[in-house]
């Protein structure tokens, strides 16, 4: 047994820096999910600025051809003013006359209002442009570094995993099945030692009768309140202080215990 939980303390190693490997795996899209995402939200905005333009620059052909007509308007009703022979009518073709002009000065204000809109827009477009050009290269470098770094943790990852073929001969494989369970949920620990009568993962005193048979090492024994694999280590009194505080030491409780079957996998 002593042999089999000198594997496991060398296992748990590299167990621990495996689930470290992978979970760093999958956060390395992260950062270019991110960058990705502000690009798409650039592209978006840029073509909504570009529908926008093209929106306006109908609205001022459309005025425009209004401004014209309005414009043909005002002439015939001056050279009219030639014709009169009344002051009825003199008035009359004056009204049209200011009614036309009024018209024709109106539309020439929303031309220059939309002319406005529209340079402002040329230049939102353009910044817009430069900005996405930008964040393309910054997307292209975070692919290219994304790649390297993926390229080397999934050869750190293979190491890692020879690593683990080679010392899981020799362990069963419930043990074992249990083992990664806990390596995953107790912060990279599943194998810890009994100090006295101490658990030094979860620093529970444990009954006396349950330390002699981990003492014995006759088989796998799992702490009843942190569910790690337990072993026997002989300490000096003077280094027990230092290894486990008094203040860490807590008497455990029927309702501390915990159950193998609510880790996930």
């Amino acid at each position: 047994m002593q042999e089999v939980f000198q594997k496991l303390q060398s296992l748990q190693v590299i167990l621990s820096k495996k689930y470290d490997v992978q979970d760093e795996i999958k956060d390395i899209p992260k950062t270019l999910s991110t960058k990705i995402e502000l690009l798409n939200r650039g592209k978006k905005n840029y073509l909504e600025k570009n529908e926008k333009l093209n929106s306006i620059k109908d609205d001022v052909k459309s005025i425009r051809i209004r401004l014209d007509d309005a414009e043909r308007e005002r002439e015939n009703y001056e050279k009219q003013m030639d014709l009169i022979t009344t002051q009825r009518e003199y008035e009359a073709l004056d009204k049209e006359i200011k009614d036309a002009t009024e018209k024709e000065q109106q539309l020439r204000k929303n031309i220059l209002h939309k002319e406005n809109i529209l340079e402002e827009l040329v230049t939102q477009i353009e910044e817009q442009e430069d900005l996405m050009n930008l964040q393309e290269e910054e997307v292209k470098a975070e692919q290219e570094k994304m790649q390297a770094i993926l390229e080397e943790k999934e050869q750190e990852l293979a190491i890692l995993e020879e690593q683990e073929e080679e010392l899981i001969p020799g362990i069963d494989s419930e043990v074992l099945f249990k083992f990664e369970r806990i390596i995953k949920n107790k912060s990279g620990v599943g194998i810890v030692p009994i100090h006295e009568t101490v658990c030094t993962g979860c620093h529970m005193t444990l009954p006396a009768q349950f330390v002699n048979d981990v003492r014995r090492g006759k088989d796998f024994m799992f702490c009843p309140y942190c569910s790690r694999i337990l072993y026997f280590e002989e300490i000096e009194e003077d280094v027990i202080g230092s290894a486990v505080g008094a203040d860490d030491i807590e008497e455990g409780a029927l309702a501390d215990l915990v159950d193998l079957d609510d880790f996930d996998l």
